[in-house]
């Protein structure tokens, strides 16, 4: 890995394009690094809201930050399979020890059986005009979820099942080597 550890703990910082805080999550392990992308796990994780609500999540998961894409992937191990839960949003940084980005409002929700849905479209479109969007994220997002989509469609990484499985096995191991 470059600059970036093995097993390193990160937390996670998700933020509107106004820069206040939107949420945070209190724990994410690196689990590798490719040219195009991080990948991170955590599992039963604190998340606290902007409002200062926090709740825990609910299964493990497995999620891919990009370097140069305006999406982060995350893959959720449920019990009757897995979930992609995926954000419009800044390419991350790393800062601090924290993994941040810009969240975009717009969400693609894709089901185990490869069905996908966009999401939040009246909350993107509402905050686009309070906080001023600027018309090439507009149109910088708008290619990138249909890149996104096309990543589902064909079923391309990390929309395969066998990658989300491999990552998961290997958040195990690196959990336990944590905590030993």
């Amino acid at each position: 890995m470059n600059e970036y550890k093995k097993q390193e703990k990160f937390i996670i910082h998700s933020y509107k394009h106004n820069g206040n805080i939107h949420r945070e999550w209190d724990e994410a392990i690196l689990l590798d690094e490719k040219d195009e992308y991080l990948v991170f796990g955590n599992d039963k994780t604190k998340v606290l809201e902007s409002d200062g609500r926090s709740w825990r999540t609910k299964e493990p998961a497995v999620m891919f930050f990009y370097k140069k894409k305006w999406y982060n992937v995350i893959g959720q191990l449920k019990p009757d399979g897995i979930y992609y839960y995926c954000n419009m949003a800044s390419p991350f940084i790393l800062e601090d020890g924290a993994i941040k980005y810009i969240d975009y409002d717009l969400d693609l929700r894709v089901f185990p059986d490869g069905a996908f849905k966009v999401l939040d479209r009246g909350e993107y479109k509402y905050h686009s005009k309070k906080m001023h969007y600027p018309d090439i994220i507009d149109s910088i997002l708008k290619e990138d979820l249909t890149d996104l989509i096309n990543k589902v469609r064909e079923k391309q990484i990390p929309f395969d099942k066998g990658t989300i499985e491999y990552y998961y096995n290997l958040y195990n191991k690196k959990k336990a080597e944590i905590t030993d």
